[in-house]
């Protein structure tokens, strides 16, 4: 019970003119200025989306527009030919799309599970003391210049794969069933397996490095409670670390699947440039990233620049699908767990 006499501020501050008027401005005011600078972000976010959306139109606009001509005049055969004449101007992508596929699968066979190893070994395995050491050279590889990969690639690499791996590859596989195929022909050093090599270094910090940090977000309560029950380390990286961390994983295969897809100027130094297909992987091939950047300041005529522009889209098209398929195999996954 309070004294006789006294008020409480409640009382005092009902009957000031301040209390009563001025917040309460002052409130208003506050609350539009955070309204519009709501609105103005909200707006820019906005207009951010649109314009990826804008320029992503634009380009296969003009993709499309640019190639209509060669597409027009060869069809469908134009995905299935092999042949390349700027001469008779007889064109086909039919090369350049297999060394892009093939090159691509080479660099990401090795590089994946190679890449997945690391990671493992660097969060689970590897001394504190390695561990950041390590981890700065991965992330240096990635920012290494991909034409200083392709002129190591051409005068230190490609030279040791003729004088060793290419020649040895060739005496163990060369009497086998279907293996002698893949080893066929002299070692040139340069060629689609070279490339699958230097593209599968080149994406290797992508991968590696992704899989570290999902690797890292893994809750130690998981881990050790599968170590309570006796599991090893292998146990535990096969049967939690991955389960856990697959999302995130996939999400780095695909990245680094989309780098070995459009590489150019690595690509361009040791595959050959030779536009055929062989089943011999240590054959010359090309690439479409590698035809395009040889070629298209040589193209004239309307066709020849066409056909190149006509391979940007083949190549827009494919990178386009493995994408899309590495999101509704992600969406598959959520709505699995979930």
């Amino acid at each position: 019970m309070e004294p006789a006499g006294r008020r409480t501020v409640a009382d005092l501050a009902l009957q000031t003119d301040a209390i009563g008027t001025r917040p309460a401005a002052d409130r208003s005011r506050v609350l539009a200025k955070l309204k519009f600078s709501d609105l103005a972000f909200h707006g820019l976010t906005r207009a951010a989306a649109i314009l990826v959306l804008l320029l992503l139109s634009g380009v296969i606009i003009s993709l499309i527009i640019g190639s209509w001509p060669a597409l027009s005049k060869f069809g469908p055969g134009f995905l299935v030919s092999e042949r390349w004449n700027p001469v008779t101007e007889n064109f086909g992508a039919l090369a350049p799309i297999y060394g892009t596929l093939v090159t691509s699968f080479i660099a990401m066979l090795i590089a994946v599970p190679v890449g997945l190893m690391i990671a493992m070994f660097l969060t689970e395995l590897c001394p504190q003391f390695l561990r950041r050491p390590i981890g700065i050279a991965i992330e240096l590889l990635a920012g290494i210049p991909s034409i200083i990969y392709g002129i190591w690639g051409l005068f230190v690499f490609a030279p040791f794969l003729q004088d060793s791996l290419q020649p040895f590859l060739i005496s163990v596989f060369g009497n086998v069933p279907v293996l002698s195929a893949l080893f066929e022909g002299p070692p040139y050093g340069i060629g689609m397996l070279t490339a699958g090599l230097i593209l599968a270094i080149m994406v290797l910090p992508f991968v590696t490095s992704i899989s570290r940090d999902v690797f890292s977000a893994v809750p130690p309560v998981l881990k050790e409670a599968a170590y309570g029950l006796g599991c090893t380390t292998w146990e535990v990286a096969r049967h939690v670390v991955l389960p856990y961390t697959r999302v995130g994983v996939i999400g780095g295969i695909m990245l680094g699947l989309g780098r070995a897809l459009g590489e150019t100027m690595a690509v361009t130094f040791v595959i050959g440039n030779a536009h055929k297909v062989s089943a011999s992987i240590i054959a010359p091939g090309t690439t479409i990233s590698a035809t395009i950047a040889n070629e298209f300041t040589e193209a004239v005529g309307d066709i020849y620049t066409s056909s190149l522009i006509a391979l940007g889209l083949i190549l827009f098209v494919i990178t386009f699908i493995v994408l899309s398929f590495a999101r509704y195999l992600l969406l598959r996954i959520e709505r699995r767990i979930g």
